[in-house]
């Protein structure tokens, strides 16, 4: 059984930023927060390897290439929260929550989920964005009406 790729390129996603943020907790950088930007490599890199794909098999409907690459960094979203979660929860819950939220900037003590949640609204605003960026990109590629 074939993967879609919509879905292989958003595990890329995740693969490549939980990587990046193990190394950065090995390092002990992880309270660097502008480190934490650079997480959006991983996921124009993923959308933009669907996008390619979607040209080069002769993909070159606009809408539909954009609903392709919003699936894509979505599924990257989803599996890297969903990832964090379950980190957390191994490295002690809500006692390791204290030690994110401090370089985080988030007020008072939040619960593991509110955690998880503020950041999964703000996967899907930067997916959104990506997505929106690479269309940009791609546009000039496709043929216009």
């Amino acid at each position: 059984m074939k993967l879609p790729k919509e879905f292989y390129n958003g595990v890329i996603i995740f693969t490549g930023i939980a990587l990046y943020f193990l190394l950065m907790e090995a390092l002990h950088l992880s309270n660097v927060y502008f480190l934490r930007l650079f997480n959006i490599i991983f996921v124009y890199y993923g959308v933009n390897r669907t996008l390619k794909s979607n040209f080069a098999e002769g993909k070159t409907n606009l809408p539909d290439n954009a609903i392709s690459a919003l699936t894509t960094s979505l599924t990257g979203v989803f599996l890297s929260i969903s990832g964090l979660v379950a980190y957390i929860y191994a490295k002690g819950g809500d006692s390791y929550i204290k030690t994110l939220s401090d370089s985080l900037l988030f007020v008072g003590s939040p619960s593991v989920m509110t955690y998880n949640i503020s950041l999964l609204f703000e996967g899907i605003v930067s997916a959104v964005i990506v997505t929106f960026s690479l269309m940009l990109f791609w546009k000039k590629k496709y043929p216009t009406d």
